[in-house]
């Protein structure tokens, strides 16, 4: 069976294709239909080889790994080859594109061609799929095959899901890519290219575990006991005897970066015991789908031991199933499915309302602890309660959109994930009281229940939309006039430019870039002063006007005018000889990196200089 989904995300607006593709066993299980995990899925004969990299122990001991696939990189530059599926790429995944198509372009020419005709009678089939949507079906046939260099077919494909089936005829077209192109003498070059690029997802990787097995105060089930029965042949009587035996079984979540992957998707395929996400170079992982990913993978065994309490409550939930699929025909019936897709949706977004309502509650009361008068104290506590009202709301709004898709206990689930937030108890013990405690009946109402809720948040963020619009018009305004500020500037019209800045500054009161503009304005007028009290003047006035640059700044200015800045406000101080200043303000431009690669090695330069100075 296979389940596919599409799903935009709202934490990155970005369009993000979600495939999940089980390989399960056609016979065998009570509850065949659902249990897409572990219990009935089928084997396929090959796995990912073995990590080359040491992993990360905070990552490996949740059964979490960063390592590209071979068979991935052969498959996408396949595509690539041919040519038909036009796909937009990150940065360095166009940059890695340019590469290979130099690489690739002695492929013989007969071999193009038939990936290309593979491809285009593909793409005959299916007209109404974006590029994004069919690139999944070649994605899954990459996990299908074995390693390479063999990249042999499954053994077994009587079992395989339909989209896979239509593309497993173009396993023999990368085998003939992978012989003819050459790509072997590169591809060990290509792994380390793919490998730091998963190396910078490290970080968000660990956000994204650590958050979420935080809230659910759990660990992942990184082994599987198996129970299987044996024949054997009694020594004495020759008699046939039938005895259990225990097999113990990995699972793995793998993080695969993949250049090749268009910009802003996320593709999840669960294959035996092994998860992988597969992501483009610097992916977010902790505010994009792949939250969703490492959530089944970590809630798939809780479904599997509670799949009785689930299948007594099969009626129930089918005819809320049926109720979705009047106007959504896609909504899978399988009601295994639909609760792992309910408790994903509950945890993921409750999860970031609890982390937004826990950090904004410890900023209220470090701002209560400050505050003057008890006025300022009743409008920060207002203020809090404002948020977290607005945020029941997103989260009912978010709720209910999962609940339309099928995730119909989402809402239960939801108001039982309380529960784990007040007491600390970890889910996998709480798992079977939260399935216990279904009502049926009150989860027939939840969209009416949450309507009003729903319809306050997205008034907000219509009205948001529009302000964002405004902003962006009023930016482009002033983007525009800076450009014809700095035109003066490098003309030397210092005293214009001052006037059409200090203009500015009336309509965009605070804003750093105007502030830095000025800065330099100053400073540059200060350069061609003859009088040292004049020069004096202005020195101080750039530097004010700098600082101001600084401490206007939001987490929406560019970093590197604030590198800018810092330093050219160092400057200032040091040719004043306040080197304890000087010195602050270059640390501080360190410590933004190489935001503006000029100014960082301008800043360790003077705190070098400053450092030697006795």
């Amino acid at each position: 069976m296979r389940h596919w989904q599409v799903f935009k995300n709202d934490k990155t607006n970005k369009n993000q294709i979600f495939t999940n593709q089980f390989f399960e066993k056609a016979s065998g299980a009570k509850f065949a239909p659902m249990l897409f995990v572990v219990l009935s899925i089928i084997f396929l004969s090959f796995v990912s080889s073995k990590a080359q990299n040491q992993q990360s122990s905070d990552l490996s001991k949740y059964g979490v790994r960063i390592e590209p696939d071979k068979r991935l990189i052969v498959v996408m530059a396949s595509l690539e080859a041919a040519g038909e599926l036009k796909k937009p790429l990150s940065k360095q995944g166009e940059t890695f594109r340019k590469r290979l198509q130099n690489d690739l372009a002695s492929l013989n020419p007969n071999t193009r061609q038939r990936l290309q005709i593979f491809l285009s009678q593909y793409r005959r089939l299916h007209p109404d799929r974006t590029p994004e949507q069919m690139l999944a079906a070649y994605v899954s046939l990459a996990f299908a095959l074995s390693p390479v260099p063999d990249l042999q077919d499954p053994e077994r494909t009587i079992d395989l899901p339909a989209d896979l089936l239509e593309v497993l005829d173009f396993a023999p077209l990368v085998r003939e890519f992978y012989r003819q192109s050459g790509i072997s003498a590169n591809l060990d070059e290509y792994y380390k290219l793919y490998q730091a690029e998963g190396d910078k997802m490290r970080t968000s990787a660990s956000k994204m575990v650590l958050e979420l097995l935080d809230y659910l105060h759990t660990r992942p089930q990184t082994t599987y006991i198996e129970k299987i029965k044996v024949e054997t042949t009694d020594a004495k009587n020759k008699k046939k005897l039938q005895k259990i035996e225990t097999r113990e079984r990995e699972r793995r979540f793998f993080i695969v970066p993949d250049m090749l992957s268009p910009s802003g998707t996320v593709n999840f395929l669960n294959v035996g015991d092994d998860y992988f996400v597969i992501v483009p170079p610097e992916t977010d992982l902790s505010s994009s789908e792949a939250r969703q990913a490492f959530l089944r993978f970590v809630l798939d065994p809780l479904i599997l031991q509670n799949a009785k309490e689930i299948n007594d409550l099969r009626d129930g939930i089918r005819s809320l199933l049926e109720e979705r699929r009047k106007e959504n025909r896609e909504i899978p019936t399988d009601i295994f499915l639909a609760v792992l897709r309910s408790v994903s949706a509950a945890v993921d977004i409750k999860q970031a309302e609890f982390s937004k309502i826990r950090n904004a509650t410890a900023d209220a009361r470090r701002r209560i602890e400050t505050a003057r008068s008890d006025d300022e104290k009743k409008n920060i506590s207002a203020e809090l309660s404002r948020l977290k009202a607005e945020l029941a709301d997103e989260s009912a709004a978010l709720l209910s959109e999962a609940y339309e898709k099928g995730a119909v206990l989402a809402f239960h689930f939801a108001e039982q994930l309380k529960g784990i937030e007040e007491s600390g108890f970890d889910i996998s013990a709480a798992f079977r009281n939260m399935i216990l405690s279904v009502d049926l009946e009150k989860e027939k109402q939840r969209l009416q229940q949450f309507a009003e809720a729903r319809k306050r948040y997205n008034e907000r963020k219509q009205q948001r939309k529009s302000q964002r619009t405004e902003t962006v018009a009023r930016d482009k305004f002033l983007i525009e006039k800076l450009s014809q500020i700095e035109a003066m500037i490098r003309k030397e019209e210092f005293e214009k430019a001052d006037e059409e800045l200090s203009a500015l500054m009336q309509e965009y009161p605070g804003d750093p870039r105007i502030f830095y503009a000025k800065g330099r304005v100053s400073s540059l007028s200060a350069e061609q002063a003859t009088d040292e009290a004049i020069r004096d003047q202005l020195l101080g006035k750039a530097a004010a006007n700098y600082r101001n640059a600084i401490l206007q700044a939001t987490a929406d200015t560019d970093p590197a005018l604030i590198q800018r800045a810092h330093v050219s406000l160092a400057r200032i101080l040091e040719f004043n000889d306040q080197i304890e200043a000087a010195l602050r303000e270059y640390e501080a431009a360190i410590k933004l990196g190489q935001a503006d690669k000029q100014a960082y090695q301008e800043a360790l330069a003077g705190r070098e200089r400053l450092l030697q100075k006795p």
